[in-house]
């Protein structure tokens, strides 16, 4: 692990990975994720677990701090995924998150903050939301919703893992505002929604990537994108292709030695030269391949990462 960095507002400096010990493509969530194949994979865990250990080892390179956990439970499919249970906040809280599919609620781990006390982090509670459950509810976290932690803004595409009510009493609770919208695989208004707003969009400290083409609203739209104007963010959109590619699950870090943009090699290749040259404007960007987790899990690198926001322990 290295040397904790201080959070900026946006940007964390720590983040927080799961092994992914029983990593396998899941029916359940493949039914509201449209990212999901299923493929026959000969090796998979070997293969699963270098493409994990990989970007480890770019974030440990940059200079990001890192704490690998093993997954509460062992034969969770998507524990890879860590960042849609619960979130971390500057206000030294945790937050956990009411998941839509019974194969990952056993993911949350209630020792989750004794850990990352262990590991030099303050634990000033927990928020739990878990309850919402029982109503078939869900919001999955950092998947679900896309935070502009500096004009405390939450964006959210509504799905059936992401609930507006739910949403709601976090908002409350967090003192966020939220804009919420639909968004769909193909930008159809008859289209399947888009399982998790984090892979049509990421919020970095002065830029924005999204996916405007997959809003068929286009108040909808013309709403997101003041917002993100308004923050002062340079906005970067992309296509449907492109969010196909996992080129809006991205995640901005830094560290003593810089700022760095993580992303999957796949998106990577997807982004056309003039795109790379104003994202390089906000951080050195950081390419890993991780085409069997992407494929199966159908999630990319933004998805493996929960950002680790609690103020160091005293």
């Amino acid at each position: 692990m290295a040397a904790p960095v201080l959070p900026h507002e946006q940007v964390a400096g720590n983040v927080i990975l799961v092994r992914p010990v029983g990593f396998r493509y899941s029916k359940e969530t493949a039914a509201t994720n449209g990212f999901q194949q299923e493929l026959s994979t000969p090796d998979l865990q070997h293969k699963v677990e270098q493409e994990f250990e990989a970007l480890v080892n770019a974030l440990t390179e940059c200079g990001i701090g890192t704490t690998v956990l093993d997954p509460k439970d062992p034969s969770a499919p998507d524990a890879v995924f860590p960042n849609n249970w619960f979130s971390t906040h500057e206000d030294g809280r945790i937050v956990t998150y009411p998941m839509a599919t019974a194969s990952r609620r056993t993911e949350r781990d209630p020792d989750l903050g004794d850990a990352l006390l262990r590991s030099g982090f303050a634990n000033n509670g927990t928020f739990d939301l878990s309850d919402w459950e029982d109503r078939g509810l869900a919001l999955e976290g950092t998947g679900s919703m896309v935070l502009d932690r500096r004009t405390h803004t939450a964006y959210a595409a509504l799905s059936p893992r992401t609930s507006d009510q739910v949403l709601e009493v976090w908002s409350k609770e967090m003192n966020y505002g939220s804009i919420t919208f639909n968004a769909t695989m193909d930008g159809s208004r008859e289209g399947q929604p888009i399982y998790h707003t984090n892979v049509l969009m990421s919020i970095g400290d002065r830029f924005a990537v999204i996916c405007m083409e997959a809003l068929p609203d286009l108040n909808e739209r013309h709403i997101t994108a003041a917002n993100l104007a308004n923050s002062g963010r340079e906005l970067i959109q992309i296509t449907l292709a492109q969010m196909h590619a996992f080129a809006g699950n991205i995640l901005q870090l830094r560290s003593a030695k810089g700022t760095f943009i993580f992303l999957s090699e796949q998106a990577h290749r997807s982004f056309k030269p003039d795109q790379v040259r104003l994202l390089a404007k906000h951080g050195q960007l950081v390419p890993v391949a991780i085409p069997t987790i992407e494929t199966i899990g159908g999630g990319s690198v933004r998805c493996m990462l929960a950002e680790n926001f609690l103020p160091l322990h005293a």
